[in-house]
């Protein structure tokens, strides 16, 4: 990667390789992590976490090869803005570190919470304006179709969105110092939260740590919520948006200590 940097990557052959490395390691992430989850969770444990279910219903054909198809296509968008990112980098536009002694240690960590929760308020309210009526038609309506979300939901965009999505992080590296690996740490914890917030399989254990901790950091009960009801829920990592902003499903909370919906309860798949 540095030797690529190295490079005039404003020449388009450079940067065309530097987009291509760049949209295999997000696709291989993306493969790797999600496929864990689904092995995992739906084959190797599945019947340990029967109870753990949040719909029972199976899932409608054809629906994990959609949602890895739109997410192909999101992580190519994304490869597209990463390459932009390394041409700023390249040029001093940004705000990217690689000496950790440029910045005092604990700066490392806080660089992380700084830019998840600036990457937080972003989304939320770009997820709720893309919940307008026109919008949601035209674009948002893509990641809505899977109403029983899967590991493969994460990043099942339309282009439009997964665009709109990726400029924040343009944004972040440009104003706030962050070291090369702070960077992809965050990008790393992105691509695990989602997985888990389409899980369908509630996670977080049944004590008093699960339970502050689900209630404040987003799982698959809380997100779940909203591909069911929509209008609830529309935070990315953390419910503290939800909450001061009114938009929390009123039924969260008890749906959560129960780790899912009641049992038979069905949920329209039209």
């Amino acid at each position: 990667m540095e030797s690529l940097l190295k490079l005039d990557l404003t020449e388009p052959k450079i940067f065309f390789t530097m987009c291509l490395l760049m949209f295999g390691l997000i696709t291989a992430r993306y493969f790797i992590l999600s496929g864990i989850f689904h092995v995992y969770f739906y084959f190797w444990r599945g019947k340990q976490w029967e109870n753990r279910k949040i719909n029972e219903q199976e899932y409608p054909q054809n629906q994990f090869k959609k949602e890895v198809f739109w997410s192909v296509l999101s992580a190519f968008i994304f490869a597209m803005i990463g390459t932009l990112i390394a041409v700023a980098w390249q040029k001093g536009f940004t705000a990217i570190y690689q000496d950790v002694n440029d910045y005092p240690f604990w700066w490392f960590p806080l660089s992380i919470i700084v830019s998840m929760f600036i990457h937080e308020t972003y989304y939320y309210w770009l997820h709720r304006l893309m919940h307008h009526p026109k919008l949601y038609k035209k674009v948002h309506k893509i990641h809505h179709d899977s109403k029983i979300t899967s590991v493969w939901t994460a990043f099942s965009f339309h282009p439009i969105e997964g665009f709109l999505e990726s400029l924040i992080m343009p944004a972040i590296v440009m104003i706030i110092p962050m070291h090369l690996y702070a960077i992809l740490f965050h990008l790393t914890i992105m691509t695990i939260t989602a997985a888990i917030n389409h899980l369908d399989v509630e996670i977080y254990p049944q004590n008093l740590f699960g339970n502050l901790l689900g209630k404040h950091v987003i799982g698959a009960t809380h997100h779940s919520h909203h591909h069911r009801f929509y209008r609830y829920n529309f935070g990315l990592y953390f419910t503290f948006w939800d909450k001061w902003s009114g938009t929390e499903s009123p039924n969260f909370e008890s749906d959560f200590e129960n780790r899912g919906f009641e049992k038979g309860e069905k949920i329209n798949l039209k």
